[in-house]
């Protein structure tokens, strides 16, 4: 079998898997980057730069000479600074998900404007939808792009404050496809659409469901249709289950990251869950839980959770010239978390072109 990168890629059901037998020391992590600002998703290139992106409005580049430039999105309107750390979540520009453009661009899902942006290298920035169906778009979350160039984002929900979109009976998420100048959507009644993965063939879609503490599965046929929906590995992954951010590595494992508990996972390709760092306050975390299931989370006691080397671990990317190191993203930390895995991750549409 050949992954879309077309390198190698480990077929055998047979073959051991590395992650069983792995764990992370936490005295080998080191870090990249400084006074970063919501690093919450970062892309990796095959010279070692990586680009994060930063609450300031735009992309922080880091370049593997230790060297850092903030890239402010250069636009005709203007944002206004949070007051509090609540109003940085819920006021103004806040860059979420980022994917490269076929021509070097990025691709910003926007959390703070509801659209989906593009970005040149040197900050100039366009709105490439802000509605849908004559309608507004909603919290755009993730973007993704396929090797047929088909740009897939997801939408968390349709509730304008998304703090109140976070209980358990709410299941407005969709995903949506950007073709033609204009979004379609193409699947709908996801509870907290997070970020999405396509597996090595791009013949299955993963989609994280934040509020339904799990991943589905579908299954995406040659016209970019998505059939045959089910749940990927448990229904529910456990304490503290709010899956946030997912990456394939080259054996089919499925690596992702738990938000307000801090928690690094991994699902096998039978969909077996392991915890690989629990960095989370168990009382705060409890607490957040409780809220939760009576459907009544308030900035007190949100708020209080996110601790450890990514506090609020939101996003997992491989990189490196040999796709092991493994970058932590995360929505209250300052730097970047890596360390080494002991398989590479699949690589991105964007690793070869």
């Amino acid at each position: 079998m050949i992954d879309r990168a077309g390198k190698d890629y480990i077929p055998n059901k047979m073959a051991s898997n590395p992650i069983l037998d792995f764990g992370i020391d936490k005295a080998t992590i080191q870090y990249v980057g400084s006074d970063l600002q919501r690093p919450e998703c970062i892309l990796a290139e095959p010279d070692g730069m990586l680009w994060a992106a930063d609450a300031r409005g735009g992309v922080a580049r880091l370049s593997p000479d230790g060297t850092q430039r903030i890239i402010t999105q250069q636009r005709s309107e203007s944002f206004a600074g949070a007051a509090s750390e609540a109003d940085r979540y819920l006021q103004g520009t806040l860059p979420n998900g980022l994917a490269f453009a076929r021509n070097g661009d990025i691709l910003i899902s926007n959390f703070g404007t509801d659209c989906l942006e593009i970005m040149s290298r040197d900050g100039a920035t366009r709105v490439l939808a802000d509605s849908i169906d004559g309608e507004a778009i909603g919290k755009v979350n993730f973007v993704l792009r396929d090797s047929k160039d088909r740009i897939w984002i997801t939408i968390s929900t349709r509730v304008k404050n998304w703090m109140h979109a976070l209980r358990t009976d709410l299941a407005d998420g969709y995903l949506a496809r950007y073709e033609d100048g204009k979004f379609r959507i193409v699947a709908d009644g996801f509870r907290f659409t997070n970020e999405i993965r396509f597996d090595a063939k791009e013949e299955f879609l993963y989609v994280v469901e934040t509020t339904g503490g799990c991943i589905s599965r579908l299954r995406i046929d040659e016209r970019g249709e998505p059939k045959d929906r089910g749940i990927f590995g448990p229904t529910s992954l456990g304490k503290g289950a709010w899956p946030d951010g997912i990456a394939f590595d080259s054996f089919g494992n499925l690596w992702g990251t738990l938000v307000y508990s801090d928690k690094l996972f991994v699902l096998t390709p039978q969909g077996d869950l392991r915890v690989l760092l629990d960095e989370g306050d168990a009382q705060q975390v409890d607490a957040l839980e409780q809220a939760f299931f009576q459907n009544h989370v308030t900035q007190d006691v949100l708020f209080p959770t996110g601790r450890g080397i990514a506090p609020w671990m939101a996003s997992v990317t491989f990189g490196g010239t040999d796709l092991r190191t493994v970058y932590i993203g995360s929505l209250k930390g300052t730097r970047i978390p890596y360390f080494r895995s002991p398989i590479a991750g699949l690589p991105m549409v964007h690793w070869d072109e």
